[in-house]
């Protein structure tokens, strides 16, 4: 009796998850999808060939162990219709598992957006305040960049400009991982900095503000339409330190989205085109990342100048008179603020998940 009562709680468990999760329409996607990829026609595009088998594969992993799942607890069901009452310890160990396998399974459930899935563009910039908010700006680099060593995310350097005495003006980097967007779309945002300054000779207490930007890496164009009229693409020297490695050519990209004045500035690779391409992926993201603020139908329906970027302040670390990290949106808090800054910031990435599924 007792197990069947755990078999029905869990049943319960995993139909709310398995409805949340939409299973059914994905199985109906993958079947879809496995149609478009058995096609020989489908490689006449190799880009996109090579994108729906990603997407194939990526669907199918996260797929499986719900419907491995789903006959597990159907196999058990009917053990406990049959009354056998001498395999109770067993079906106990079963249904254990089960619940264990559930509650991995749930983790998946935080990562639902259309861009979850995706790798992102982390851009760093720093706010008024001269050499401190560079600093700042320097120390949320670091931060970044420790979360990712730490939990196994590669990243490349895209752009960077140093401060003139400390920390940075700003730097933008490409992530890659498993869930890279969803992982840290959390960080979207203003971060505030409260510390007894190092820079000042009276060691006042001094405030900061860096703006943190997260953007969706979205490289299929069917996936965000931009209309060829809308852009306006201007070409320049790459900048450069000297040296036989000083760009002597118009590689370097800036593309500006007229209808919202997104301008997208690129000059770290090394052709005109590698550029071009890359710019472009990041502004399909920045559109993205103000659609979902706008949260407009389309990007046909973005207003100029209403990003939330600088202001949401989405987060405040402050050092003196007392050490407090604490996240506006979620109310989640810790006092480590050390552990925070090299890198400790899953808690905060986790409370937003939670906070979003509410």
């Amino acid at each position: 009796m007792q197990n069947k009562k755990h078999l029905e709680e869990i049943k319960k468990l995993f139909d709310d998850s398995y409805n949340k999760l939409k299973i059914d329409e994905k199985l109906s996607e993958l079947k879809k999808l496995e149609a478009e990829v058995a096609n020989p026609e489908i490689w006449k595009n190799p880009e996109s060939a090579r994108e729906k088998n990603e997407q194939l594969s990526h669907l199918k992993n996260a797929l499986e162990p719900w419907q491995v799942l789903k006959v597990q607890i159907s196999d058990i069901s009917e053990l406990l219709e049959l009354g056998e009452e001498d395999l109770d310890a067993e079906i106990s160990e079963q249904i254990s598992a089960l619940e264990q396998t559930l509650d991995r399974l749930k983790e998946s459930l935080k990562f639902t957006g259309p861009y979850d899935h995706n790798n992102a563009i982390l851009r760093i910039t720093a706010g008024a305040g001269g050499t401190e908010a560079m600093d700042w700006a320097g120390m949320l680099e670091r931060m970044y960049l420790r979360f990712c060593e730490k939990n196994n995310f590669s990243y490349s350097l895209l752009e960077r400009v140093a401060g003139e005495e400390a920390g940075i003006k700003t730097a933008v980097y490409e992530i890659s991982g498993i869930d890279t967007y969803g992982h840290l779309k959390s960080e979207h945002g203003t971060h505030r900095l409260v510390r007894l300054s190092p820079f000042n000779a009276d060691n006042l207490r001094q405030t900061s503000f860096s703006l943190v930007e997260v953007l969706p890496i979205i490289k299929a164009n069917d996936e965000v339409k931009i209309d060829d009229k809308d852009l306006r693409i201007d070409t320049f020297h790459s900048g450069g330190h000297g040296g036989q490695s000083v760009n002597t050519t118009n590689s370097a990209i800036r593309i500006t989205h007229l209808p919202t004045n997104t301008v997208v500035t690129i000059q770290n690779e090394r052709s005109q085109l590698q550029n071009k391409e890359k710019a472009m992926e990041i502004l399909r993201g920045k559109l993205v990342q103000m659609q979902l603020e706008q949260q407009a139908e389309s990007i046909n329906n973005l207003r100029a100048g209403e990003s939330a970027s600088w202001g949401q302040q989405i987060r405040n670390y402050v050092m003196q008179p007392y050490k407090l990290v604490k996240d506006t949106r979620t109310k989640y808090e810790e006092t480590d603020v050390d552990a925070v800054l090299d890198g400790k910031i899953e808690g905060f990435i986790n409370a937003f998940l939670d906070y979003q599924l509410k």
